[in-house]
């Protein structure tokens, strides 16, 4: 009995121990997160620093002073875990993403966005792929030449392609003479997957949506829209055995990766739409506006798991329903909640990003994983550099020739994309963040540990590419865009965009900047209707919104409720303001 009772005392001490460390490790995270902000905000007005460089850089000392006093044994405070990343961060980030759009920018470029985003990354995953198994020029050779009518731009870019190919097809000579390990036809697809998926957050810091509308929507849109598709084509490759691929496996892969793509998109928007109907059917504002608050945090959590439940798209659910609630949703609440709501999943939104580069700098001095290329320490960097040559390549494989494409169909000089403007989407796009980290994770790692040794290469490999393109193209950003935009005042008049008007207007905040903006409103001018299938060609843009705007004012907004469409009774959120009330 003395003994059992031993046995217990010693495990429950041990427990308590666990507990102890537990708490002192996040102790030391969350004053690591308040770090991150205050010299985030001390670096603020240089331009040069953002918030993710600085959670990197502190993050990487950080696991140096661990390594040094640990011996060497562990660099990391936490354990990496994909659900930690991808059930609790990635959510409010994408969501905030969606809620603050500006929307009339967002859908009057839509199919462009939708070219870079899921097109370009389709195309950059398959130049990934195919550089790493096949031999470049195979694939290459078979590359149709450009007609002259492309312009100088693409004739520049023709012209440098065959020294671009020998240099794709060089290094992919050396990366099959490394001997990396056993890699399939599957992992080479997982890994460009892995690559596809940006991380435009510096350029974004740089860009100013009212200088630079059209460009700050194309990168911004694209970055998202990347993001869900590189997760959405990542879980279509896991769930294939593309080992002994044929025409009936491709096309099946094909139609489930359309089908994720397609019911995401619905079971974001249905979510949006349910909970600004139960909003403005049941006026929680009357009693508290708690309730409001925290059944719009919720149902937009919700619309996230909910994809994760049947095995859809998470990111582009809960991006979409992020749209769907800031048009109709946020209308029906009240002005308190209102304010309430847009800083909270601000907040939320800004704590995750600091929090997830703050662990990726530490994590990547994790010795368990050094240790397997220790022995070749060169072969690693050599993958990197190999990896970063072809997402430079794959993303200019696809920019300039979409950005052609997108220009045929601008009638007007000025939306069309220029070729600076092209050159800098080309550039925002080549850092690599998060989600190529998860990623990474979730292919090559178990629970955050790895024991082979091809495994651990593509881990540090996909370590050393993030850190690299972030840090040094990163810092590059602000002079790259000052020299190839010097005057965006002047450029942002004559793209011909009207400023979007703020959706409180019954408020102004600092922290709200421009605000929510909407589908009904464009700059306060009435879209004339298309007078005949010319027009609606030549226009798709206005077209399209005309009977957008139509069908949202006829069944959509009396439904849901949205700007001036709720009605009012005593303690609901419409306000007797003429500015609140639609004409």
């Amino acid at each position: 009995m003395e003994a059992y009772m031993s046995s217990i005392g010693s495990k429950l001490q041990m427990l308590n121990t666990s507990d102890h460390a537990s708490v002192v490790s996040m102790n030391l995270f969350v004053a690591l997160l308040c770090g991150c902000i205050v010299i985030g905000h001390l670096l603020e007005e240089t331009r040069w620093m953002n918030e993710s460089i600085t959670a990197l850089t502190i993050g990487v000392c950080t696991g140096i002073v661990i390594l040094l006093i640990s011996g060497g044994k562990s660099s990391r405070l936490l354990v990496f875990s994909e659900d930690l990343f991808f059930i609790y961060l990635l959510p409010p980030i994408i969501f905030n993403a969606g809620f603050q759009v500006k929307k009339k920018q967002f859908f009057r470029n839509f199919m462009t966005i939708m070219l870079f985003g899921a097109v370009g990354t389709l195309i950059c995953c398959a130049i990934i792929t195919t550089g790493l198994e096949f031999r470049g020029n195979l694939m290459f050779e078979s590359f149709p030449s450009a007609p002259l009518i492309m312009g100088n731009a693409w004739m520049n870019a023709q012209a440098l392609l065959p020294y671009v190919f020998s240099l794709i097809d060089g290094a992919v000579q050396i990366f099959k003479k490394m001997d990396i390990g056993p890699l399939d036809i599957g992992d080479y697809l997982a890994i460009g997957a892995i690559f596809a998926a940006t991380d435009s957050v510096c350029t974004l810091q740089v860009l100013s949506q009212d200088d630079t509308p059209l460009l700050y929507s194309l990168v911004f849109g694209e970055g998202v829209v990347n993001d869900a598709t590189s997760v959405v084509l990542f879980n279509a490759i896991q769930s294939f055995d593309l080992t002994n691929i044929n025409a009936v496996i491709a096309w099946e892969f094909v139609r489930n990766f359309l089908y994720l793509f397609i019911t995401s998109t619905l079971l974001g928007v249905l979510t949006g739409l349910v909970s600004a109907y139960i909003i403005k059917k049941l006026y929680f504002g009357r009693h508290s506006t708690d309730r409001e608050v925290a059944l719009m945090i919720l149902m937009a959590y919700l619309s996230y798991i909910l994809a994760e439940l049947f095995y859809l798209s998470g990111i582009l659910t809960v991006f979409f329903c992020g749209i769907v609630m800031s048009h109709y949703t946020w209308h029906n609440v009240t002005e308190s909640s209102r304010i309430t709501t847009k800083h909270a999943f601000a907040t939320l939104s800004f704590v995750a990003e600091i929090f997830i580069f703050l662990y990726v700098g530490m994590d990547a001095l994790d010795i368990e994983k050094w240790k397997f290329v220790s022995d070749s320490p060169g072969t690693s960097v050599a993958v990197s550099s190999i990896l970063l040559g072809l997402v430079m390549v794959g993303r200019a494989a696809f920019v300039f020739p979409l950005s052609f494409l997108s220009n045929l169909s601008k009638k007007s000089p000025n939306e069309k994309i220029s070729f600076r403007q092209q050159f800098i989407i080309w550039w925002a796009g080549l850092m690599r963040g998060a989600v190529s980290m998860a990623l990474a994770y979730n292919k090559f790692t178990s629970a955050g540990h790895t024991n082979l040794r091809a495994n651990a290469i593509m881990i540090t490999s996909t370590i050393t590419v993030v850190l690299f393109s972030t840090v040094v193209f990163g810092l590059m950003t602000k002079p790259l865009i000052s020299l190839l935009l010097p005057h965006p005042k002047d450029q942002s008049r004559s793209l011909s965009f009207s400023s979007d008007p703020t959706t409180p207007k019954s408020f102004t905040l600092p922290l709200l900047g421009e605000g929510q903006d909407s589908l009904d409103d464009l700059g306060g001018h009435e879209i004339p209707r298309p007078s005949s299938l010319r027009a609606l060609l030549t226009t798709p843009a206005h077209t399209v919104h005309y009977y957008w705007r139509k069908f949202d004012n006829a069944f959509m907004r009396p439904m849901f409720g949205g700007r001036g469409f709720v009605p009012f009774v005593p303690g609901s959120p419409t306000e007797r303001n003429p500015q609140n009330q639609w004409h």
